[in-house]
């Protein structure tokens, strides 16, 4: 089916990571011109023009905790394609350690919800200033199942992903579709959230290792597997395309095998082989 989103220009936070080295390379197979954001690492540029010669990608390093670069991100977003369609909100910390509520610092708090929570408000508030100058845009944001269930030991990331999944996607699609309203030929500006659970990525790649973990964390789903990058990947570009997912705003969608906060299989059950 044709997602429309060639030639859509996608801004990816955090693109240099597991899941948004592989939003690059979804939004890239659909034949859209990309902007990706990092911090630290660069995004793997180079790889993905190989693997797609046609690629138009802009790659820009910011901290998205400071305003100032926040805005220069969108600026040179701006200047080199004129506009954005899609906005996602991908990047984030999590902290390793897990830290009880009664040990863990104010510093840690603080720093896991500017990095989590804090910068989304910055790039949204710089997007939908945007939006309102384009009249179009759609927004995804990445949440977490620990922010629909909890987290034991990482209150802080879940509390910040708690936030992105429910009061923020469900305040903003509201206050999108009146920058974006709909009209003959569009369905109307949109805010969405995908919340992954236990995926397969270079950094859960060593708890993924381990049986007896993952088999507890299987056992909480229907579809006892871990999720690989594409399956998530895939929900969030139907939710950027505006042909797609035309009437669904304000929605959380939780990409993690029908997980529950219980047992669904008794660990013992869970055939290793098939995750």
């Amino acid at each position: 089916m044709d997602t429309d989103l060639k030639d859509k220009v996608i801004l990816i936070t955090g693109a240099a990571g597991g899941i948004g080295s592989g939003l690059a390379r979804a939004f890239a197979a659909e034949g859209s011109q990309l902007v990706l954001h990092y911090h630290r690492h660069l995004p793997g540029l180079s790889e993905l023009k190989k693997e797609y010669p046609a690629l138009d990608a802009l790659a820009v390093r910011a901290d998205l905790r400071r305003e100032a670069d926040v805005k220069k991100l969108f600026a040179q977003a701006v200047r080199r394609f004129g506009r954005v369609d899609c906005l996602v909100a991908n990047a984030g910390i999590w902290v390793e350690a897990e830290v009880p509520l009664q040990q863990m610092t104010l510093a840690q708090w603080r720093s896991t919800l500017e990095t989590d929570l804090t910068s989304v408000f910055l790039c949204g508030r710089e997007y939908f200033r945007l939006v309102a100058e384009q009249r179009r845009g759609n927004m995804v944001l990445v949440g977490s199942t620990a922010g629909v269930f909890g987290e034991a030991g990482h209150a802080d990331y879940a509390a910040a992903k708690s936030a992105l999944a429910y009061g923020l996607t469900r305040t903003l699609k509201n206050e999108i579709s009146r920058l974006a309203p709909p009209t003959a030929d569009y369905g109307g500006g949109r805010v969405n959230c995908v919340c992954p659970g236990w995926t397969v990525t270079p950094m859960t790649q060593k708890y993924l290792d381990q049986a007896d973990l993952v088999r507890k964390a299987t056992a909480t789903m229907a579809l006892p597997r871990v999720a690989r990058i594409e399956d998530v990947a895939h929900a969030i570009v139907f939710l950027a395309s505006d042909r797609l997912a035309r009437h669904l705003t304000g929605q959380t969608l939780v990409v993690a095998g029908g997980m529950e906060g219980r047992w669904l299989w008794q660990p013992g059950e869970i055939d290793l082989s098939a995750v």
